[in-house]
Formats: structure tokens, sequence, C-alpha cells
């Protein structure tokens, strides 16, 4: 029988000398292998273990419910993020009301590029917007997931290092494997038909399109926040307002209708 991941996550109520080494012994007596272990808060430890059998975990998980120095929060099948957990030590931060809005600081750009690479590596179509204030890091954790992910980056709409305003690709540029990058302010403010043309070509291409700014993409177009798969939020502090004032402002448009502050 094929072995089978799951993820163990505990909350640690005393931090006892040898509680791990008790937990990892039982594991071993069930023959349940640990394949990563990890803190993933400041009280609960993550681990992802390998087995043949669901009765091992049935086992494991009734063992574990008389231990009074734990209570087990998690096991299932790993989820991407329970799998993030692990690796990064810590959870990345979703919204309670709005399940597919995932929230991220500065200080965690290694955690965001980790996450963004794995949601490029999967198949299909698959839309992504990204929300943040100037130069906190959109655009390159994009590009650095991409590479993570061993995607080709494309700019359809950039201020990235000058403005990119895209109305047409060549063929080989419609690849499946691509991360189509739109930024929503420039498409909205800068662009014509033909670009909204390519845009909607892309929209039905089976493929990973990002948009930063997504607010404002869809306050000028047919398109809907419900339409997106992710929300990603970035912030310089966990406590920051994303604002588009600036957007909504004429003093932001120079003389040619566009302003050279990168948002």
């Amino acid at each position: 029988m094929e072995k089978k991941e799951w993820y163990l996550e505990y909350e640690i109520h005393m931090n006892r000398p040898g509680l791990l080494g008790d937990i990892a012994s039982l594991l071993g007596m069930l023959s349940i292998n640990i394949v990563t272990i990890n803190g993933v808060d400041d009280s609960r430890r993550g681990m992802l273990l390998l087995c043949k059998s669901h009765e091992q975990i049935e086992r494991l998980q009734s063992i574990l419910a008389t231990m009074e120095d734990i209570t087990v929060t998690k096991l299932r099948e790993p989820k991407l993020r329970d799998r993030l957990a692990v690796r990064h030590g810590r959870y990345i931060q979703r919204d309670a009301d709005d399940k597919k809005t995932f929230r991220f600081v500065r200080d965690e750009l290694g955690l965001l590029v980790d996450f963004m690479a794995e949601l490029f590596k999967q198949e299909g179509h698959k839309l992504i917007g990204i929300r943040g204030m100037p130069r906190v890091g959109k655009t390159e954790s994009i590009v650095a997931a991409s590479v993570c992910a061993n995607k080709r980056w494309l700019f359809v709409s950039s201020t990235l290092i000058k403005q990119t305003v895209r109305s047409q690709l060549i063929e080989d540029e419609y690849s499946e494997n691509n991360v189509f990058i739109i930024d929503g302010i420039v498409s909205t403010r800068r662009s014509n038909e033909r670009h909204w043309q390519l845009i909607r070509e892309l929209m039905r291409l089976p493929a990973t399109k990002v948009i930063e700014h997504p607010d404002i993409f869809v306050r000028h177009t047919e398109y809907k926040l419900d339409d997106f798969d992710y929300i990603i939020e970035l912030r310089h502090e966990a406590d920051e307002e994303i604002t588009y004032e600036l957007v909504d402002q004429s003093s932001f448009f120079g003389n040619d209708g566009f302003s050279n502050i990168d948002f």
C-alpha cells in the first residue's frame, strides 16, 4: 500500500522536557514517519507525517487525546497552508470573512513568494489579485514566485522599469506556462481597445493571471472580484490601510495622463 501524508498540529499546554521525544516515540511505535517538524506558533507545533493506513492515524488520534500536556488542533490531509506553515514556522493569515483573501506584511516576503509559487505551479486558469501600497514589493514578489515555480513571467501592463502597455503578443507568448502580470491602474488609465482585447484573450487562456490593484481593475471593467480565485494583500505593517486616494485625485496624473508614481 502506498504511503500517505498527514498533517498533525497540536497546542502545547505544558512544554515539559521530553514531550517531543514522547510524541516521536509514539509515532515510531505506530510505524508513522515524521517528514517535517516545526513550530507554527508560540505554543503550537506542526508535523508532516507519512504512514500506510488510516487505522494508524486513528490509533494516533485516540492516544494523543489522552495526553494532558497537549491538545490536537489539526489532524488531516495536508493543505497548502499546512505545508507552508511547517516550512516557514508560521501560518499565512487568512481573512475570517473572505476565505480567498490572504494577508502578508513585508517581513513575510519569503512566505509570500513561496505561497504564490505553489499557486503558479497549479495547471489551468487562475486569476490572482494583489493589493498593496507603493513600493511594498508586489511586482518583485510576483516575479520571484514565477522564478521559483519555473514559469516565465510576462508584463501585459506595468510600471516596474518603464510604463508597459501591450496590445499584442507574439505567438509563443501565449503559452499556458507563462504568468501574465497586469497592473490594474495602468490598464484602466492608459490602455486602448486593442489592449483590452488582449486582456480578454488572456482571460480565456488556461493560465495564471496576476492583477495588481484588482479593485481599480474591476471598477472600470466587466470583471468582478468574485471572478478572482485568490486575493493577496501585502502591507508594510499589519495595521497599514491600503487606499487608492492618490489614484482618484487629479493631482496623481501628470500632463501625459499618468504620473511617475510606482503604485
